[in-house]
């Protein structure tokens, strides 16, 4: 029996190199991988390594000694205090502005979505002054929130929290919109029809349908706020154990040429923001196993 009868009698070894030859269809696999994790390993993996290896320089003891110094977790606790209550606010208000803007029409609705997109195009340092500005205790919205409820805003964490929700919006914005834009709302609809009413179809069909994208939105505002530092130094003051910041404490060490402290609190930083990432990450994982779950 010659090679191609062979080939003919086997229709299970002919589809096996059919597929075998349609693996292949993107060509460079080998090198495309290869150029991907030597891009990835020159911006993110090595420079990040560097910090816990430039923290080595001052023993376990200094290490410590550092990144546990009542200052230093003062400041551990502002930023990621003030970030996650920041993308807390946002996930919920976030959701409320993509709902309107997919769901609404209005005059005015191109000018508002363009305004979105506006921090992440305005220099952060521009949007800390002009935040300042304005919620300072003579400013425009300072004055009557000092005057009527004894508020304070700007050189207070609460001033933090601000600056951060402004730069934080449109990641939740950006990420729940195109999914409630591919949301039909015949689904809605239909859940009207059988008997739900207006809470049990957003809890129900919508809520499941967006949560990974607003779950993800929160961790994009959540990961933005923590490392955030030109619109924030402006208006918190910078008063140790009140309103000072970890990025601004990494500067000072850096203007002090201490750069194994910076690193040392750096390192922690880190360490702290991948062990959140990674639990929304879990977080995302789930919803997803639980979506596809039959009922």
């Amino acid at each position: 029996m010659s090679l191609a009868t062979s080939l003919r009698a086997a229709p299970g070894a002919q589809s096996g190199s059919h597929r075998h030859r349609r693996a292949g269809v993107l060509p460079g696999f080998g090198l495309s991988t290869g150029y991907t994790v030597l891009y990835l390993s020159l911006l993110v993996l090595i420079p990040l390594t560097t910090l816990p290896l430039k923290s080595l320089e001052l023993g376990w003891d200094g290490f410590w000694e550092i990144v546990l110094d009542p200052r230093v977790v003062a400041s551990y606790k502002l930023s990621f205090g003030t970030a996650l209550m920041a993308a807390t606010v946002n996930a919920f208000f976030g959701l409320i502005v993509a709902w309107v803007l997919v769901r609404y029409s209005f005059a005015g609705k191109k000018i508002v979505d363009a305004l979105i997109d506006l921090p992440f195009a305005l220099p952060t340092a521009v949007a800390g002054i002009a935040l300042t500005a304005l919620y300072a205790r003579n400013g425009w919205l300072g004055a009557p929130l000092d005057a009527l409820f004894g508020l304070k805003v700007a050189f207070t964490p609460l001033g933090i929290i601000i600056a951060l929700i402004f730069i934080g919006t449109p990641f939740v914005v950006r990420s729940v919109q195109p999914v409630l834009e591919d949301l039909e709302q015949e689904v809605e609809e239909a859940a009207a029809s059988l008997g739900a009413n207006r809470f049990e179809t957003v809890r129900r069909v919508v809520l499941p349908a967006i949560f990974p994208s607003l779950l993800t939105g929160f961790a994009l505002a959540f990961a933005r706020g923590v490392g955030e530092y030109g619109s924030v130094v402006f208006i918190a003051g910078n008063m140790p154990m009140i309103s000072e910041i970890t990025p601004l404490l990494i500067l000072s060490r850096l203007e002090q040429y201490d750069y194994a402290g910076a690193a040392a609190i750096a390192t922690v930083m880190l360490a702290m923001s991948f062990v959140l990432l990674l639990v929304i990450n879990g977080l995302q994982a789930w919803q997803g196993r639980h979506r596809r779950r039959p009922t």
